[in-house]
Formats: structure tokens, C-alpha cells, sequence
């Protein structure tokens, strides 16, 4: 439990971080490798749980693992108030070590190349700030209009299931498109935020969304909790985070562990392994 006094000084000490986000992107490739984003470095924890730098100096929020093992990832970056521009860059690290660009470093933020995919590649984003428009592209580069959401308000993270299903975060409720192109909702007012998560905003309540067993899971950063959404809408906690830590994002493993991306306020980043069995690692 933490005091009054104590939150207060959070609140007053953390305020200037309540309108930025740490990343989601955590994976886990074939060969056991789980790679993560810290906003300032891709880093990897091998089989072993041995930990180095995969891709340095990246500032990417999302990752994500194509069927061949490749890593793709970007680098989002600010001028300067000078001239209040963006830039980015979208990288591939290769199964042998090989780093390259997939996409050239330009100006603007990234708009025509997604992370969020489905097992057969296809790519998933959202446009439009009144009617949000879903998009599909696929592997062979034709894009189309999955959906048209009249009713939503703040379309935030998204997840593709193997199926091509659409999860996606709208304020505080967990949403799903169907491969068809009809909208439901999962469950509703997701987003709450606990005394000792007071600094972060509305907006960041939840964080990253994957699919895993038993349902669709939610990191909720403001309450510091994992949840899983049963496919009857039933919402339970599937983990905690102990203070100062929050979950952001997180994976399976094919033995069933979950790899939670967990963050502070402070902008530390570390990962924590929870086995079936309950036994727990950080990294």
C-alpha cells in the first residue's frame, strides 16, 4: 500500500511523463530468441537468458517476427522545435545477423507499412479521425478496406490473430474486427487506472494486446494488471505487476509461458518470464 503523502510526490515528481508511452513490442522467434524494445535499443534474450543489444539506437514501440524469423522493427526520431518534424525508418534484421532498411528513412510518420500482421502476412492499420477506416495489405501488396467503424472514439493498439481477426484498443474498451469486416465489442471500460498509475493518461491506460490461451489479452498499464478477455466476454487478471513495474506488452511461448514487457515510470524497461508452473524470471 502506498501512502498519500507518497502518491502525491509520484504524481508531482512523474507529471512531465503522463503524456508519453513506453513500447509494446515484445516477440518471440523459433528459435527461442525473445527481442524486445526499450525505445532506445532492440535488445534479445536468448535460450540461455543471456542478454545483448540486437539492433542499437532504435526508437521503435512496436516488433514483429515474419515466418522466416526475421525481425522487423523501426526508427522513429524529432528534428528538433527548429523545424517540428518527424522521421522515420522501418529495419529488418535478418536471420543471419544482416541489418537493412525496408523502408528508407523519410520524413513524417510512418502511414503505408504495419506491424501488426497475421500468419500469412498480411498487414493491418486504422485511418481516419471521424470514420475509422481499417486496412488490410497483403503479402502480395494489395490493400483494401477491412471495415468502417462509425461509433469509435479513440482507436488505439491493434493485434492480428493467425486468423486475420482484428483486436483493437477504442478508449477504454477491447474491440474486434472479423476476417469478414463486421465490429464487436469484447468488453467494456477496460481502462482504469490505480492510485500508484495516477500519473499515466487516459489514453495509456492500456497498452499492447495479443492473443495467447483462453482469449484476448490486455496489458493495463494504469492498474498494473494483465488481463484476459474470454471469448464470452468474461474479464479476468491473468498477472500482476509489483510497483514500480507496469506491463505494456507481452507474448507466449510454445510451452506456454507468458513474456511480459514490463516498464516504471521512470523509463526503466525489463521483461519477466512467468512459466506454467508459476515459477517467475527477470530479466
Amino acid at each position: 500500500m502506498v501512502s498519500g503523502r507518497l502518491a502525491l510526490l509520484l504524481l508531482v515528481t512523474l507529471a512531465g511523463s503522463a503524456a508519453a508511452h513506453p513500447g509494446i513490442g515484445i516477440v518471440r522467434d523459433g528459435r527461442g530468441n525473445v527481442f524486445y524494445t526499450d525505445l532506445a535499443n532492440v535488445w534479445r534474450i536468448d535460450p540461455a537468458g543471456v542478454k545483448t543489444i540486437a539492433v542499437a539506437r532504435v526508437h521503435t514501440h512496436e516488433l514483429w517476427l515474419d515466418a522466416s524469423g526475421a525481425l522487423y522493427g523501426e526508427h522513429l526520431w524529432y528534428e528538433g522545435d527548429a523545424t517540428k518534424k518527424w522521421g522515420h525508418r522501418v529495419w529488418r534484421l535478418g536471420p543471419d545477423g544482416s541489418l537493412s532498411d525496408v523502408v528508407a528513412a523519410r520524413e513524417g510518420f510512418r502511414t503505408d507499412w504495419s506491424f501488426v500482421r497475421d500468419a500469412a502476412g498480411n498487414g493491418y492499420w486504422r485511418e481516419g479521425d471521424g470514420v475509422a477506416r481499417f486496412f488490410v495489405k497483403t503479402a502480395a501488396g494489395a490493400t483494401a478496406v477491412r471495415a468502417e467503424c462509425f461509433d469509435c472514439r479513440d482507436v488505439r493498439w491493434l493485434a492480428a490473430a493467425r486468423d486475420g481477426t482484428l483486436y483493437f484498443v477504442d478508449g477504454a474498451d477491447l474491440r474486434a474486427v472479423s476476417p469478414q469486416g463486421s465490429i464487436r465489442t469484447l468488453a467494456r471500460g477496460l481502462g482504469s487506472r490505480s492510485l500508484t498509475q495516477a500519473f499515466v493518461s487516459v489514453r495509456h491506460a492500456l497498452m499492447g494486446i495479443w492473443t495467447g490461451p483462453g482469449g484476448v489479452y490486455v496489458a493495463r498499464y494504469g492498474t498494473r494488471e494483465v488481463l484476459v478477455v474470454a471469448p464470452d466476454g468474461v474479464v479476468t487478471v491473468a498477472a500482476r505487476s509489483s510497483f514500480p513495474w507496469a506491463p505494456t506488452g507481452g507474448t507466449f511461448g510454445p510451452e506456454g509461458d507468458l513474456w511480459l514487457l514490463e516498464a516504471s515510470a521512470t523509463d526503466a524497461v525489463r521483461v519477466r518470464r512467468i512459466a506454467r508452473d508459476g515459477r517467475v524470471t527477470v530479466y
